[in-house]
């Protein structure tokens, strides 16, 4: 089967690219324009290698390492050795739908122009997936904090014919060289230049992507939920007044109002519930039925900030340092920060988690103990 074009547009995508890549079956490309734009950061990274001016990853070590200069000559060796020491995850393999997250969102924050690689690095990116190639990736060892460092070392190596991939074998994975592997679909292993192996382990793209999984997953669960409530209510000859509008409007939450017009529309012309609107002694329905809107709403309101935070992660640049070039008044510069901290990635997937994990006020009384706790470690005045 021939599988449908996706291009990526860097700093563009949609959800429902994130869903086509994470199902598989998509050919991704690149919009023309995007080339130019890595072409200039390498051109900027190239020329602060061969300048004096020290560059943290570029011409200096890593790390407590960073105010050592590294020679002209070791560059290139400097970034495949830091591939080499930071792939020593351990566990099972991620799996495949994460993985191919991993190499398509890195593709395309790198193919935004400010991470200074070359366009060979984001082609071979793209090459791997295209060929359904699986880079073996552990999926232990890696804490988010200063990049998912592990996981996209084991990634990239991989990609430069050192590391392994994951391989489907009349009918059962096995992990086989990556070099072999990389040779039978015709790809050239990567050889990195100046910052480019640091631009490949630095980011969160393991962390959005394990994310994006879980949420892609909730995602019919969440339908089956709703499907699931009405079928409650209706075996259980429940009403259909708490799904009123007017209940819901009062409240204001978004997810909780749309949660109620769902469950009118699965209960409208039930003819289960309307043989009980008459004769029928009971009051109000219980908990478990009448609440549903707002205990399937404010999942639904988590899952929806979740969507957006990871979203705007898969098309975020998160690797160190970054490169800019001259405009709107700036001169061309190489700046250092954070973009690599995932925090925003966990707070979403906790967030999520919440939702579905915790009911009432259990969730809240813990955040209150985690303060109280904080608070009284507090060095007093």
């Amino acid at each position: 089967m021939t599988a449908k074009q996706l291009t990526l547009h860097p700093g563009s995508m949609t959800l429902d690219d994130l869903r086509a890549i994470h199902a598989g079956g998509v050919h991704l490309t690149l919009p023309p324009s995007a080339y130019a734009a890595m072409q200039a950061s390498a051109a900027m990274v190239q020329a602060a290698a061969a300048g004096d001016a020290p560059v943290y990853g570029v011409n200096t070590g890593f790390g407590k390492l960073a105010s050592t200069r590294i020679d002209a000559p070791a560059l290139d060796t400097l970034q495949l050795n830091l591939i080499r020491s930071h792939s020593v995850g351990v566990g099972e393999p991620l799996a495949p739908e994460v993985v191919r997250l991993m190499l398509a969102t890195k593709a395309a924050s790198l193919a935004r122009g400010f991470s200074g690689v070359r366009n060979v690095v984001v082609d071979t990116l793209l090459a791997v997936f295209n060929a359904g190639l699986v880079p073996f990736v552990p999926s232990q060892g890696s804490v988010g904090a200063s990049g998912d460092l592990a996981p996209l070392a084991h990634m990239t190596l991989a990609l430069i014919g050192e590391g392994e991939f994951w391989v489907n074998v009349d009918g059962t994975g096995q992990r086989r060289p990556a070099a072999s592997v990389l040779q039978a679909a015709g790809i050239a292993p990567l050889r990195l230049a100046a910052k480019e192996g640091l631009a490949l382990i630095n980011g969160t793209q393991t962390s959005a992507s394990l994310a994006l999984h879980a949420v892609l997953a909730f995602e019919p669960v969440l339908e089956s939920a709703l499907a699931i409530g009405a079928l409650t209510v209706d075996a259980a000859r429940g009403s259909d007044g708490p799904f009123d509008p007017r209940i819901h409007a009062l409240r204001g939450q978004p997810g909780q109002i749309d949660v109620a017009q769902y469950y009118r529309a699965l209960l409208s012309g039930s003819q289960i519930r309307a043989s009980h609107q008459v004769g029928d002694d009971r009051v109000q329905d219980p908990y478990c039925l009448r609440c549903q809107p707002q205990v399937v709403g404010a999942c639904l309101d988590q899952l929806r900030h979740a969507m957006l935070v990871l979203l705007r992660e898969a098309n975020a640049v998160t690797d160190n340092p970054l490169v800019f070039p001259a405009s709107d008044g700036h001169e061309a510069a190489m700046l250092s920060g954070g973009n690599f901290h995932a925090e925003p990635v966990a707070l979403a997937a906790d967030g999520v988690a919440l939702a579905i994990a915790e009911v009432g006020a259990i969730a809240e009384r813990r955040i209150a103990m985690l303060i109280d706790s904080s608070v009284s470690r507090l060095p007093r005045s």
